[in-house]
């Protein structure tokens, strides 16, 4: 629950290193969702100060997967590096109170610091030799860093919304750095100032921020300003409970969309890990916006399970998408599975023919590949086990139903039906025999939706020239 009155502001804060990642993908789905519930406000910082990882390509990469989920920020983004000179005014704030200290220790020095402290079974942190002595002893020609004087007694209480009360002693935290030799500040410094700069009420990230959490919140008290809400979210695991890697589907988001997904599923199944409201599985971004606070998400870690997504996406597909809408994302999958771009006339066909073919498809690339028959060039490549289907008399028979189908001229689905069910009858052979060459020739397959349904989709000239190739 929100614990304060002012307007709630939230923001997902991705590294621009690789692409969009699928649990940095639910960090700013919870976000947002979030925000959408409290009437507040989402936004997003770009954390580019490692100047040397970051690049423009994962820029565009993290704001593409965000804006496919529609993710969108509500207010300016905010690029960490433009705000450098902010950061270290902040620095030298702290340094000028008594805050924070000049330190001179070689990377020498700090090499043997972290040796000795190994060898003794002490923490590898920073011993705070620096932290008291005169700047008179300074050695010539060193550049300093300048590292906050952290409080050495007591303790800091993060008041989580997810771990509950989260107390870390002071001692075990070392005297970090600010500022580098080279005066520009650290990812701990920045992330702080921009917090405070951006207004942000509640931070909602993965729990492996946790122990940043007590360091930033004691700088946080040391500058003065009042800490926001904590929200440190359990980590998504692999199937196996190991932590979730590329084997297990931690991948960007941008795979997730070239498998063929839908991004409305992916929120729903997003949304699902690490978070619950009753039994509810199928959830709609309204009702999501509806239920979604803090006090539905678990402490443990979620596992990632792609037969679940699957299932989820099946759904979407069936029953949530509208036939035109569907055939819009099936699009791009089936051109470049056909190589070529659908005409208007084709794209009706694909919309007519969505209520069936989504039946028997999980995502968009089996969507394309069952409708690819649809369009494809003739004469029609047969698959080795539709070939079975043409051998013995079904030429002949294909012969026979096609003078029956010639004569058709209310060419729709129900009329087909009744023309083929009175050649099975006159015939006096079982409805297979017909329908396997008329699949074969129709599809290239042995396995489509209903020969009626088959021959309405591609009309009668195309049906009628199709089923004349194989005869």
């Amino acid at each position: 629950m929100v614990t304060h009155m002012k307007k709630v502001v939230t923001r997902f804060a991705p590294s621009p290193t690789g692409f969009l990642h699928i649990g940095g993908a639910r960090t700013a789905l919870f976000n947002w969702l979030f925000t959408r519930h409290h009437g507040g406000e989402f936004r997003i910082r770009v954390e580019d100060t490692d100047r040397a990882r970051s690049t423009q390509d994962a820029v565009d990469a993290i704001f593409d997967g965000l804006n496919w989920l529609g993710l969108e920020a509500d207010n300016d983004i905010v690029f960490q590096y433009a705000n450098r000179k902010r950061h270290a005014e902040v620095a030298h704030q702290l340094l000028t109170e008594g805050k924070a200290y000049k330190c001179y220790a070689s990377k020498e020095e700090l090499a043997e610091m972290r040796e000795s402290a190994k060898a003794e079974g002490r923490p590898l942190g920073y011993d705070g030799r620096w932290r008291d002595r005169d700047p008179s002893e300074a050695p010539e020609g060193v550049d300093p860093v300048i590292r906050f004087k952290a409080p050495r007694n007591g303790e800091i209480v993060i008041k989580d919304h997810v771990q509950g009360d989260v107390t870390v002693q002071n001692k075990e935290l070392d005297d970090m750095i600010l500022l580098r030799a080279d005066g520009t500040p650290t990812y701990m410094l920045s992330v702080v100032v921009d917090d405070y700069d951006m207004g942000v009420t509640h931070i909602i990230r993965g729990d492996d921020h946790l122990t940043n959490a007590a360091r930033q919140a004691q700088l946080i008290n040391a500058i003065g300003w009042d800490l926001p809400e904590y929200a440190h979210i359990p980590l998504i695991h692999g199937p196996d409970g190991a932590k979730l890697s590329k084997r297990h589907g931690a991948l960007g988001v941008d795979a997730y969309r070239d498998m063929g997904y839908l991004p409305e599923a992916i929120k729903n199944y997003l949304l699902r890990l690490g978070w619950a409201y009753g039994d509810e599985e199928v959830i709609s971004e309204e009702q999501a916006i509806e239920w979604f606070d803090l006090d539905g998400v678990g402490k443990s870690p979620s596992r990632f399970d792609f037969t679940k997504l699957e299932n989820l996406n099946g759904i979407y597909m069936r029953e949530l998408a509208s036939d035109a809408n569907l055939a819009q994302s099936c699009l791009p999958f089936l051109e470049k599975k056909i190589g070529r771009n659908l005409s208007d006339g084709e794209n009706e066909k694909l919309v007519a023919a969505m209520g069936e073919l989504k039946n028997r498809a999980k995502n968009l690339i089996d969507l394309a590949d069952s409708a690819a028959f649809l369009f494809a060039k003739r004469p029609l490549e047969i698959i080795p086990k539709a070939m079975k289907a043409l051998n013995g008399n079904a030429k002949e028979i294909l012969i026979k139903i096609y003078g029956n189908l010639e004569d058709v001229s209310d060419w729709n689905k129900d009329t087909l039906q009744s023309v083929i069910e009175n050649f099975v009858e006159s015939e006096e052979i079982g409805f297979g025999k017909v329908a396997g060459p008329l699949r074969a020739a129709l599809t290239g397959s042995n396995v489509s939706p209903g020969i009626s349904e088959v021959l309405a989709w591609l009309g009668k000239d195309e049906s009628l020239t199709r089923i004349k190739d194989q005869t």
